[in-house]
């Protein structure tokens, strides 16, 4: 397990590219085994998760060839269906969250997945519930092994059907999605997420031959191909660490541009940190944040201090409310953050107490944030990263504080993360890794 020792106080200056979207780049790698032509991938980051998914498709028998650093050439030409019942398959999916998206590709091409209980982020319950209701709408059938913990779904063949989703799940949304594009017949999906994740897995599958219309909205409408050709496709600048990139300008920055954010897929995302007082300039598809010496928390037109909620496409995104949280505790004024989807990921608000901030747990999906104004500083100390957004949060906040902080188990921070330590470390970050 791996710790980062952060001496806080240093500011950042400098220029910074994000990173290629962690969480379209899960779903794109997955929509490769929809076909046996090559498909080119370009801007995927290096990050663990990512690299988990494509070590295990290469040891489900894809070819996979680097053609230079981010640019990958998928062909699923010859996969090896036996290995997906091996318990190295199976213990290979329970450490990756992102193993879930196999399923709607292998099912329409092969008519057969299975998949041990997914791992990723200790940051409560995260139903599959969506995933198999689409599945069966398109005539799968599926069973769970509770003892074991292994799903097995089986189809003759899919067809088309209507589904209206108990959710907008993102990664609901884009298994069902890769499974309807091989379906006889026509598909419509209601409440469909409409991310830019799944914008973009939409149209490399229609650049690779699918036929879906609605792509943006809620309402999503896949007319069946029998099969799909190659492509190329290029993945967004991840929008998670880019948020995170303009939390570290506004709290430890001393003018910070980022590079190539993709602007206009940034949805509400600059208007939130604008609502904690944040500034920053559009600079052609660059942001500059300047130095902040204070910055000052809205209040709502009737008087009643901010709140910010998560809530799907175009609304906040929720891997976004730990950087929010961390941000206000140096802001002047109350925030309070309601996170709903997941019952466990505020409890990393414990150690920020413990650094000085103010806070009150409300319960476990509401904290109010009392912020210090840059009047008092939070102090080091010894961390243990839960997830990778608490994980950054905590960063950002040792990287602020006064003395040296300890963040343990920086390998969940890894998972989203690109050589974090390496790229701040060239704005003045001090950040070393050990062990």
């Amino acid at each position: 397990m791996s710790t980062f020792i952060i001496e806080g106080g240093h500011r950042l200056k400098g220029e910074i590219t994000p990173q290629g979207a962690k969480n379209e780049a899960l779903q794109v790698i997955c929509a490769t085994l929809l076909t046996e032509h090559s498909v080119r991938i370009k801007n995927i980051p290096n990050i663990l998760d990512v690299n988990n998914l494509i070590q295990l498709l290469r040891d489900m028998n894809v070819s996979v060839v680097e053609n230079a650093k981010g640019d990958f050439t998928f062909c699923a030409a010859d996969v090896n269906l036996d290995y997906l019942k091996s318990q190295a398959f199976l213990d290979s999916c329970s450490r990756l969250r992102g193993s879930v998206l196999l399923l709607g590709p292998l099912l329409a091409r092969f008519g057969y997945a299975v998949l041990s209980k997914p791992g990723g982020d200790k940051i409560g319950r995260r139903r599959l519930d969506t995933h198999f209701f689409g599945f069966q709408k398109l005539g799968a059938e599926f069973s769970y092994d509770n003892e074991a913990g292994i799903f097995v779904i089986k189809a003759d063949k899919l067809q088309g059907e209507y589904m209206l989703l108990d959710e907008a799940s993102v990664t609901g949304t884009g298994n069902i999605v890769m499974a309807a594009v091989l379906a006889e017949g026509t598909t419509t999906i209601y409440n469909a997420a409409c991310e830019p994740y799944i914008q973009q897995l939409c149209k490399m599958l229609v650049a690779m031959g699918a036929k879906i219309n609605g792509v943006g909205s809620n309402l999503l409408t896949i007319e069946g191909v029998k099969s799909l050709q190659g492509a190329e496709h290029r993945i967004l600048p991840d929008m998670i660490e880019i948020g995170s990139f303009i939390g570290m300008g506004a709290m430890c920055g001393d003018g910070l541009t980022i590079k190539d954010v993709s602007y206009d897929n940034l949805g509400i995302i600059p208007e939130a940190f604008s609502r904690l007082g944040i500034k920053m300039e559009r600079r052609g598809d660059d942001l500059y944040i300047p130095r902040h010496e204070h910055y000052e928390i809205e209040s709502f037109l009737d008087g009643s201090f901010m709140t910010l909620a998560d809530a799907p496409w175009p609304g906040l995104t929720p891997d976004l409310l730990s950087v929010f949280i961390v941000i206000a505790t140096q802001a002047k004024g109350s925030l309070l953050v309601h996170q709903k989807m997941f019952e466990s990921r505020l409890f990393f608000v414990d150690n920020l107490i413990e650094m000085g901030a103010q806070i009150i747990l409300c319960d476990p999906h509401r904290a109010v944030i009392v912020g210090h104004d840059n009047n008092l500083r939070l102090r080091g100390k010894r961390m243990v990263s839960p997830d990778i957004r608490a994980g950054i949060a905590l960063l950002i906040a040792a990287m602020s504080a006064e003395g040296v902080s300890q963040i343990e188990n920086v390998e969940q921070i890894d998972r989203g993360y690109e050589d974090i330590e390496q790229r701040l470390g060239a704005l003045g970050a001090k950040i070393r890794r050990r062990g």
